[in-house]
């Protein structure tokens, strides 16, 4: 297909948002760490430049909101989450509703799954119980229906999942297990007996007959993740409106290196009215697809004085019950390291949060420029040399690849002072430009869409400075002074921009260092944090075949 009928065919395609909100009012899974933000900086606490940015130290657990359950939550020597491809993340698949065949703590069977819908050997599934209407958002919201009460499937369920190799497994409920298949089921005891009499009534069979305790434990912690089979837990958003439908799936999982499991923003993608929807899926399944996201490490650097990631696991598997758990880690960081949606409240306190934007603004037709043989150390581009490599339109979005990229924490030719301070920036006329373009947002694979030498990075790094102002004077015939004036553009790329709701990512990697330029479908899966300044996620480019 060419490559503006994709990009038109993607512009008129449906997309749901599945995701929850993520909020400090979101609960995790019992006894685990609830969301909290902390800003550690305000726009006002700048010094040696100008204004300054909000900073927020975010610390949460994985189980908050709409998140992925990797391999390693029940078993250690699983795959990282960071290693699965987007091949798996992403696919064809189904959403089954068995709303009308569930109720508390009730059972899930394959025959449920089979009986209404056709699954196929590789899909992705997502289970529709009904209890996304008790979420903490709805207007019925209950946490004990949620995260407690919630039906979850028998161990013909995971045999079957197993067997049908598909990719992933999605619930609009608290866990995909029965909740009395966890240490809930100690916690508490009278939800445990009613599920009990509920099982005897419906099955004639007592809980252990049911599960044994040691097959299940060998099914869960052993078999499943060997199966390279995962979860996705509390799906929610739109998923009324795909209900039953065949649609294509796209998991934009944060890529953490040593969390068990991580924040997602999940999208479905069906066909434009009027074009038939297999033709379409068979489309999505046959196209390329690029990640853009480097992998988030403790070993990750921060921006500067930021805070880094630590992550420290709170309970483990061989700590809890019969091993009825999972491993389960809390996580602490500032959100500007790793690749990073700068969000609009980072400089503009008027601006939405990252919550408040919707899907649609994250996604779309864009170019990847290619300028990495124009720039070199602390120098300037400019409007015309993104113009010189790739047909940008108004209102695209925008990748610059600078090279930077192989200077990052996990590349071969990593070298962090020349990634963090020795980058290339935009030209005064950068800023103008975008605006003038209408540009939906911008990325680049290096630290900052500023150049650093109208950062901070200037009275810290003086030297740095001295030969970016000699280099300027050489390509330009001019002073830094007098090409940037410090009152027009210091950080200029955030201040002027994102009040133009113009915002830009930063620390693009991975399949950018082998990224052509050209026109491409770019998107931006973000966490839906609603109360974060910024934010990390998935970002991609895809291209048809």
């Amino acid at each position: 297909m060419e490559s503006e009928k994709f990009l038109e065919l993607m512009k008129n395609a449906k997309v749901y948002d599945l995701s929850h909100p993520v909020s400090i009012f979101t609960p995790p899974w019992p006894h685990d760490k609830s969301f909290e933000v902390h800003f550690f900086k305000r726009v006002t606490g700048a010094y040696g430049g100008g204004q300054g940015a909000n900073g927020q130290i975010l610390n949460w657990s994985n189980s908050v909101g709409t998140h992925l359950v990797g391999e390693t939550a029940y078993h250690s020597g699983g795959r990282a989450i960071s290693d699965i491809p987007l091949k798996e993340l992403s696919g064809q698949g189904v959403v089954v509703d068995i709303s009308d065949a569930v109720s508390d703590y009730g059972i899930i069977t394959p025959e449920m799954i089979t009986e209404r819908a056709n699954v196929k050997e590789g899909d992705i599934l997502i289970i529709y119980t009904g209890y996304n209407k008790y979420s903490w958002d709805k207007p019925d919201a209950s946490e004990f229906d949620f995260l407690v009460r919630h039906p979850g499937a028998n161990m013909e369920f995971f045999e079957w999942a197993m067997k049908m190799k598909l990719k992933w497994v999605g619930t609009d409920a608290g866990c995909i297990e029965h909740p009395m298949n966890t240490p809930i089921k100690y916690w508490h005891e009278r939800d445990f007996t009613k599920a009990k009499e509920k099982l005897r009534e419906d099955y004639g069979k007592e809980w252990d007959e049911m599960f044994p305790p040691e097959e299940y434990y060998k099914l869960m912690h052993i078999k499943v993740p060997k199966s390279h089979l995962v979860f996705v837990e509390s799906v929610g958003g739109d998923i009324e409106k795909v209900l039953n439908k065949r649609v294509w799936f796209f998991n934009g999982v944060i890529p953490f290196m040593e969390t068990e499991a991580a924040w997602t923003r999940l999208a479905a993608y069906e066909a434009p009215d009027g074009m038939n929807n297999e033709e379409f899926i068979q489309i999505m399944e046959s196209m390329e697809q690029y990640d853009l996201t480097v992998p988030f490490s403790v070993r990750t650097p921060q921006w500067l004085n930021y805070e880094p990631l630590t992550v420290k696991f709170f309970k483990r598997v061989g700590q809890q019950q019969f091993g009825l758990g999972r491993n389960a880690s809390i996580c602490n960081a500032s959100i500007h390291l790793g690749t990073h949606m700068d969000g609009e409240k980072h400089f503009y306190p008027a601006g939405k949060t990252i919550g408040q934007v919707p899907l649609e603004k994250w996604i779309g037709p864009g170019v990847v420029a290619d300028i990495s043989d124009m720039v070199s150390d602390v120098s300037v581009y400019t409007p015309e040399m993104i113009k010189k490599v790739v047909d940008i339109h108004e209102g695209d979005i925008l990748i610059i690849k600078t090279g930077w990229n192989k200077y990052g924490w996990n590349s071969p030719d990593s070298n962090e002072f020349r990634y963090m301070v020795r980058h290339p920036g935009p030209s005064p006329d950068f800023a103008q430009w975008a605006i003038d373009m209408k540009i939906k947002w911008i990325g680049v694979d290096a630290v900052s869409a500023d150049h650093p030498m109208n950062t901070i990075m200037r009275i810290w790094h003086p030297k740095t400075f001295q030969e970016a102002n000699r280099k300027l004077k050489e390509q330009f015939g001019k002073d830094w002074d007098e090409m940037y004036p410090i009152e027009k553009f210091y950080q200029v790329m955030h201040i002027k921009l994102f009040p133009k709701h113009i915002v830009h990512a930063e620390n693009l990697a991975s399949d950018i260092a082998n990224l052509p330029s050209g026109r491409y479908y770019i998107g931006c899966f973000l966490a839906r944090v609603m109360e974060a300044e910024s934010m990390w996620g998935r970002f991609v480019a895809w291209k048809a075949k």
